[in-house]
């Protein structure tokens, strides 16, 4: 690290560093606007101009490796993949996943969540309850932000059932159409509601 009496007179008066920067961001600005302009008269098609999505009624896709929000992962029969091993809620950073183990019906399998929730207001999205879960049973591979859902803490709280609905909904109609639903739910809102979930 460089010690301040080892600047320069010009990196000490920070002003030709200002206009340094002022020419980057005035530089893309003047390319873009006449790169708009061309494209709107028919010219120059081949290069690309910066643009500016228009979300929520336009929006780009995340890449495949982007941590989404979670969800519960299903087995055939439509049960939770979930065995109540902690693991993930051991691993966890922020201490956001809460986890009541029971006893399961079948009496080959040992036991499930009876419940199964994550603080989406204290979760940091690392994937490390990923990362631990020995059986698969939690992913964040649903490509959708965190959606705003209300304005209490409660209303964060993502439980088993709406974390299980979140792996039907991707098995039976795809991943585009969670972030289609959290869109149209913003959209149906209004200022001052709560967000629906649904």
């Amino acid at each position: 690290m460089r010690r301040p009496e080892d600047l320069t007179f010009s990196e000490r008066i920070y002003v030709p560093e200002v206009l340094r920067g002022l020419a980057v961001t005035g530089g893309r600005f003047f390319r873009n606007l006449f790169l708009h302009s061309a494209h709107s008269v028919g010219l120059a098609h081949d290069t690309p101009a910066a643009i500016t999505v228009q979300y929520p009624d336009q929006y780009l896709s995340y890449g495949p490796g982007y941590r989404g929000s979670h969800r519960l992962t299903l087995k055939d029969d439509g049960s939770v993949r979930c065995t109540a091993c902690f693991l993930c809620a051991t691993a966890c950073p922020a201490r956001c996943i809460h986890i009541e183990a029971g006893e399961h019906p079948d009496a080959g399998v040992e036991k499930f969540p009876l419940r199964y929730e994550i603080d989406t207001l204290r979760c940091i999205y690392c994937g490390m309850c990923v990362e631990a879960c020995p059986c698969d049973a939690i992913r964040m591979d649903t490509a959708v932000h965190p959606r705003i859902s209300g304005y209490s803490r409660e209303d964060f709280i993502e439980d088993k059932q709406f974390l299980m609905q979140r792996s039907r909904t991707m098995r039976d109609q795809g991943e585009a159409v969670l972030m289609d639903e959290m869109i149209d739910s913003y959209k149906r809102a209004k200022p001052g509601e709560a967000i629906s979930r649904t």
